[in-house]
């Protein structure tokens, strides 16, 4: 049986290696139309790939998804975290867990990554195709598929994987609707957010370890770290708001107003009342010199300063009014947001495939018999730390099982 695989990214070679492995009769290849395999393996987390996340129950593991939560928990139970972390080291590739719960190889390199999964391919016997892009695929008679490379090369196969990722490329989309598929329509998720406050744009590399976000009108609200950039704010504060809010903040055009709680932890009186205690305790100390735990000194100046806080101003001098409008700084800063950047090289998109239209028994179309998906061509993708290649994995090894095992059927 010929199955062809469009697309060399993690899902397409985890897909062909299980499928591999299942039946070593069919006849597998990999069409990428770029002229490298796993390009994003190659630069997730900063070159080091982050394979996994240490999450282990897979509903708790599907709440990490803004899209695809309740389709994926029946497949994450099939093949999980620790079934990912299995393959792996049976393959020679051993992973280390980092605090935050990301997993990475023990090299620190994603070249461990790639070279494990060339050298399986390979000696699986898939047949890998760079720089042949698939324009178009139909159906073209009984259990096949005919394809249309970009070389104007024709080509039949008898299953169809489409594995291109949810990122730059449209090819992938293009060949699913022509196939009948619906597709929502993408946009990007997982950015950092551009700020034009001067202040913050004086305190790039300045970490806050707690953090409340939101927006005045969408209900969107994230806690956690936040990271002060050149351009405006990052960290996994942000790239959560992001994610959930993909499609909410590319509608405003990412322009909108960001509020910021920077004492999460404390209530307004709590906040009224740490000021008052700093008062008393330091009357003759400067404000601006005198922060707040946990925030940075770098930080409460300026927040200080925006409170319009003379530099001179001691404790013991500031007025009434000076200290609630400190307090109000405290815990709703609004920055004035006006354009995303990509979360360093890495690139994920809300959006893709309908959800309703894939069997995730077994990722086969319910539209096109023999027609199956994996990965983030699907509309679901995961917050950072190693969620979406999870997707990636599980979506690509029952896909792998399905095209092995079952006889084609014909198409209707």
């Amino acid at each position: 049986m010929q199955i062809a695989i469009i697309g060399g990214g993690a899902a397409g070679f985890f897909a062909a290696i299980v499928c591999a492995r299942a039946n070593p009769e069919n006849e597998i290849s990999i069409f990428e139309r770029g002229s490298e395999f796993l390009t994003k393996v190659r630069i997730s987390g900063g070159g080091r790939c982050n394979v996994t996340h240490a999450c282990f129950d897979p509903r708790t593991l599907a709440e990490h998804y803004p899209r695809g939560e309740r389709a994926l928990i029946s497949p994450l139970h099939r093949f999980s975290p620790s079934d990912t972390i299995a393959w792996f080291e049976a393959h020679g590739v051993r992973l280390k867990t980092e605090p935050d719960g990301r997993m990475f190889p023990v090299t620190d390199s994603s070249r461990t990554i790639i070279d494990c999964l060339l050298s399986e391919a390979k000696a699986a016997g898939v047949r890998l195709f760079s720089r042949k892009g698939i324009e178009q695929a139909r159906i073209s008679g009984r259990n096949t598929f005919e394809l249309s490379l970009s070389s104007a090369e024709i080509i039949k196969c008898n299953r169809l994987l489409l594995a291109t990722g949810g990122s730059r490329s449209v090819a992938g989309a293009q060949i699913a609707q022509s196939l009948g598929h619906t597709v929502v329509p993408p946009v990007p998720s997982l950015f950092s957010l551009h700020v034009s406050t001067p202040w913050l744009r004086s305190l790039p590399g300045v970490s806050i370890p707690d953090v409340e976000l939101s927006l005045p009108g969408p209900k969107l609200r994230e806690r956690g770290p936040m990271l002060i950039t050149h351009n405006g704010v990052s960290g996994p504060a942000i790239l959560r708001l992001s994610a959930w809010g993909a499609r909410v903040l590319h509608s405003l055009d990412y322009r909108f107003i960001l509020r910021v709680n920077w004492l999460p932890g404390l209530t307004g009186e709590a906040v009224h009342a740490q000021l008052q205690s700093l008062r008393q305790s330091n009357p003759n100390r400067l404000v601006i010199n005198s922060p707040l735990s946990p925030l940075p000194a770098r930080l409460w100046e300026q927040l200080a300063l925006a409170a319009a806080i003379d530099r001179e101003t001691r404790w013991t001098t500031l007025a009434r009014a000076k200290a609630h409008e400190l307090a109000q700084i405290l815990t709703r800063t609004e920055l004035e947001v006006n354009g995303k950047s990509l979360n360093k090289d890495e690139f994920v998109t809300c959006g893709g495939v309908s959800l309703r239209e894939i069997n995730f028994k077994t990722m086969e179309s319910r539209i096109t018999p023999n027609l199956y998906f994996a990965g983030e061509l699907l509309d679901l993708d995961g917050v950072t730390g190693g969620f979406n290649f999870q997707v990636a994995w599980t979506t690509g090894w029952i896909a792998g099982h399905a095209m092995a095992d079952r006889e084609p059927t014909l198409p209707q």
